[in-house]
């Protein structure tokens, strides 16, 4: 049988992309992630938004109408330039004759066009000047249009906001359900940095993306189609100059675009690489700097950050372009509309008031075209941060509880594994056909080489993997058909690397029990000794704990989390060197603190320091996912086997031995 040791499986999750749990700075460097796939994951985008149609609906609506009157305005204004163009010309022409005679006067005079052009002036009165009555009606009726247009802007604007805030909530909140059922082989494989990138800077960078685009997005599309209808109303033959520009602008658009969708997905996968550096390197500093590798982790950022400031420069200015561009072609259009209008006006065709209005149109006509083609790189980042979410939301996740899941009648901890297999990989088998009984309120020490699988072991009791064989049962349950839930619910655990959250000692204890009081707490604390050093502390229990619980010891840490575990008061108790980061002194007073609680509880104890379970009631010794020996202390020193050759190498062997106590070769050598 094949054999694969821890190292053995860290090395390989090392050489996969996204490693978790490997020293600082592993796993980075890896190639960028392929360009998106832009028109499936814009229509998943557009589909979370489906839920707030109704708001998204009242905000068109306002949209609709304030553009309406947006697009009254210039026609409102070019009739006040027409008052006043009437004025100063009719003040130049002799009074008491009508427009019609002052017309034929200076076509007699040889000003034809002169002519032409005062035909096309309505309200013209020779002789007469500006109408200021009229003139400030009209601007009074703009201002009061342009008021209406800002206020429905500003409602429609907050509508969307909400729409928006409400769709990333409800985003969020998937991100972190997804979250919770994840399978463990799957967080193992993804860099800290680079998940924690996912679920916070891309969903902050698709909220802001959407936010700013949404809004403008349907104004900008009311807009198009309300100043092309006022363009074609005043001249269809400007109108066309203008339309002219349309695929011109659409071109240029997809051309960049497209240029720049590869940049903004590198982008954000680079951004993921220097967060997972940074998280890697800070949470352990401590080993950088002790073996001295600060200049390596330096080169590797410093590599990786020209990586994010090359794809950032390159997605920002390919992206940025467009804006330049289409200035370029409005600028075009504006020049060719305002000659070719300046004739018209001329030829007596259109008045002075309307081409101005007009212009004005084609203004407002190009720029919702330019901002939503400047847009592009807002929608190109965002639906590049949208499909990194995607790919969290889309990952397989764990096998799903039973409907209705199985309750043992009884808790009394008896645990039996049938004919279990299990590995990591398909091609290395760990634990094949394993059998072994437990009895409720047996102690069972687990002992072995690195790599024998007595971790592993545990884990499968607590279904943090599936099994590829057999099955576990928890008095009399086959565990595959309980919740795990209720199954975890039963497991106290205490791991060699302790995790405690921000908050204070005693909401750290009370984590293990939802609902435990104070008195409870303190009833934990004192039990597994922790109450010895809080009393030491200026809050005492409610001592906060700082970022990684650096105001306390490693071995004070260890000991909060044997008290959370003593307070779930479980059926079963998995510690897993549960007392490696304690002094002696304090490691005699946790065993018989220890020894107290499992006097009623099934316990698994995996120790390496043998000294720790001499009074275990079954001792199992693994080897290759194998259980070689078992059976009490006294017992497997009598029989001299493997159990026996470790208490040697621990308690026997020369001080001077350089080989490895627990390397299985050595072993094998001194047999």
């Amino acid at each position: 049988m094949s054999e694969v040791t821890e190292e053995e499986k860290a090395a390989a999750a090392r050489r996969q992309p996204g490693p978790r749990g490997g020293p600082p700075g592993a796993g980075l460097g890896m190639p960028t992630e392929s360009a998106a796939n832009f028109g499936a994951s814009a229509r998943r985008l557009i589909g979370l938004l489906r839920p707030q149609r109704a708001v998204i609906l009242l905000a068109t609506g306002f949209a609709v109408v304030g553009v309406v009157l947006t697009a009254i305005g210039p026609r409102v204004l070019g009739r006040a330039t027409d008052l006043v163009f009437a004025g100063v010309v009719g003040q130049r022409l002799p009074a008491g004759t009508t427009k019609e005679q002052a017309v034929e006067g200076l076509r007699q005079s040889g000003h034809g066009q002169m002519a032409d052009m005062v035909s096309g002036i309505p309200d013209l009165v020779p002789g007469q000047g500006m109408d200021m009555d009229a003139i400030a009606r009209v601007l009074l009726i703009a201002v009061a249009l342009y008021a209406g247009a800002g206020l429905l802007s500003f409602v429609q604007n907050r509508l969307v906001v909400v729409a928006v805030n409400r769709v990333i909530m409800d985003l969020r909140r998937a991100v972190e359900d997804k979250l919770h059922v994840l399978p463990l082989p799957y967080l193992d494989s993804q860099p800290r940095g680079e998940l924690l990138s996912r679920v916070t800077n891309d969903i902050d960078n698709l909220a802001q993306s959407v936010q700013q685009t949404l809004g403008q997005m349907l104004t900008n599309i009311v807009m198009v189609v309300a100043m092309l209808a006022m363009m074609f109303s005043i001249s269809p033959l400007l109108a066309v100059i203008v339309l002219v520009t349309i695929p011109v602008s659409i071109w240029l658009t997809k051309v960049i675009g497209t240029r720049s969708q590869r940049h903004f997905k590198e982008q954000w996968a680079t951004t993921g690489q220097v967060n997972s550096i940074v998280e890697e390197t800070f949470s352990g500093h401590e080993l950088v700097k002790v073996f001295g590798r600060q200049e390596e982790v330096g080169a590797t950022f410093e590599e990786r950050n020209q990586a994010l400031q090359r794809a950032t420069f390159g997605a920002q200015f390919v992206s940025g372009v467009i804006m330049p561009v289409m200035m370029f072609v409005g600028n075009i259009t504006y020049v060719v509309v305002a000659v070719v209008g300046g004739l018209r006006v001329a030829d007596g065709a259109l008045t002075l008031g309307s081409v101005t209005a007009f212009i004005q149109y084609s203004r407002q006509f190009t720029m919702p075209i330019t901002q939503l083609a400047s847009m592009a790189n807002l929608v190109q980042s965002g639906v590049a941060s949208a499909e990194r979410v995607f790919e969290v939301l889309d990952a397989p996740e764990q096998r799903p509880d039973p409907q209705v899941p199985a309750v043992p009648d009884r808790s009394d901890g008896r645990v039996e594994f049938e004919d279990v297999s299990f590995s990591y990989s398909p091609h290395a088998p760990l634990i094949e056909n394993l059998d072994l009984h437990v009895e409720p309120g047996q102690t069972v020490a687990i002992v072995g080489p690195t790599g024998a699988g007595k971790t592993t072991l545990v884990n499968l009791v607590l279904r943090f993997y599936e099994l590829d064989g057999g099955r576990i049962t928890l008095d009399g349950v086959d565990i595959t058909q309980m919740s795990r839930a209720g199954l975890r619910s039963r497991v106290g655990m205490v791991l060699q690397d302790t995790w405690l959250f921000g908050g204070t000692i005693g909401e750290n204890i009370a984590y293990g029990r939802p609902g435990a009081g104070r008195k409870d707490v303190r009833a934990a604390a004192e039990a597994t000794f922790v109450d010895r050093f809080v009393h030491s502390l200026p809050d005492g229990y409610d001592t906060v704990l700082t970022d990684g619980a650096s105001n306390i010891s490693a071995g004070e840490k260890q000991l909060i989390t044997i008290a959370r575990a003593f307070l779930s008061d479980p059926d079963l108790l998995i510690l897993d060197e549960a007392t490696s980061s304690v002094d002696t002194r304090t490691e005699k007073l946790v065993q018989d603190a220890m020894r107290a609680l499992r006097g009623q509880r099934t316990s698994f104890v995996i120790a390496h320091r043998l000294s720790t379970i001499r009074d275990a009631d079954v001792i199992l010794v693994m080897e290759s996912g194998r259980i070689v020996e078992q059976g009490s202390h006294d017992y497997l020193l009598e029989r001299d086997g493997a159990y026996a050759r470790l208490f040697r190498a621990q308690f026997v062997a020369p001080m001077d031995d350089e080989s490895d106590p627990l390397d299985p070769r050595a072993l094998a050598a001194s047999e």
